[in-house]
């Protein structure tokens, strides 16, 4: 029941508990195999439990709210959406030394030509008061021996239903980094065997960055839409921390031409 304090009752119990686990972790050594399999058989039972019931606590509890779609858009927009790695946790929260290719949630993967990868990609909990979204990922680079690094992200279905080239598609982003550095950011949509590329540079010298892309310039064929992603391309990255603190999308109908 919502606001019920544990009962007295219930902290003895608890103590008493956390008393015969500590007790049968302390002799594991020295435990006959047949009870130890018994406790590693219940304690895989009650870690599942307490798994849940930490993920489910941290969401509740931790500011920006997990799962949080809230960000400005325009007033127009039919389609607005946070990708997951910004949005909650991830069940594997960061990746070092990066193989091209790698994926870090299901809809974020890092691209990079490096012989060797000094690379790490993680992501970390937002907590500054001005943060709406939950989460962030930052990408630290070390030697860099590549020709191009770039992040990747997918973009939903819902971002192509009815997707037209009287569309403008917008990017928000809150961009850190150690040193300044060029990122470009690519809209690739894909319509039957072509695929439809703009490319905006991000200008870093605002803290809230925004781009564009203005689909009515397009060879965009409508009816052939099959899906979209947007790179993220790093130039010179070498030496740098980059925090990606947020990162939305919307979609709106422009005006007529």
């Amino acid at each position: 029941m919502a606001g019920k304090s544990i009962s007295f009752i219930d902290k003895v119990a608890h103590r008493r508990a956390m008393r015969r686990w500590a007790r049968a972790a302390r002799n594991a050594s020295d435990t006959a195999l047949n009870e130890l399999r018994g406790h590693r058989s219940a304690a895989r039972l009650l870690r599942t439990h307490l798994d849940r019931l930490i993920h489910r606590a941290d969401e509740r509890l931790a500011l920006p709210a997990i799962g949080s779609t809230s960000f400005p858009k325009p007033h127009n927009a039919d389609w607005s959406w946070r990708p997951e790695l910004w949005r909650g946790p991830l069940a594997r929260p960061g990746i070092s030394s990066v193989e091209t290719k790698s994926m870090l949630g299901d809809e974020v993967t890092l691209f990079h030509d490096c012989a060797f990868s000094e690379l790490t990609l993680r992501q970390l909990r937002n907590l500054r008061e001005e943060d709406l979204a939950p989460y962030g990922v930052r990408l630290d680079v070390f030697k860099f021996d590549g020709s191009f690094l770039s992040l990747v992200v997918d973009l939903p279905a819902a971002a192509i239903d009815g997707l037209k080239k009287t569309h403008l598609i917008g990017v928000n982003a809150i961009v850190e980094m150690e040193k300044p550095l060029e990122i470009f950011a690519r809209l690739n949509i894909r319509h039957g065997p072509n695929t439809e590329q703009i490319v905006r540079e991000l200008p870093l010298n605002e803290e809230d960055v925004m781009v564009e892309f203005d689909l009515a310039y397009s060879k965009l064929n409508e009816r052939r839409v099959e899906r979209a992603w947007l790179d993220l391309i790093f130039e010179g990255p070498e030496m740098n921390q980059v925090t990606l603190r947020d990162l939305t999308f919307s979609r709106r109908p422009r005006a007529a031409l």
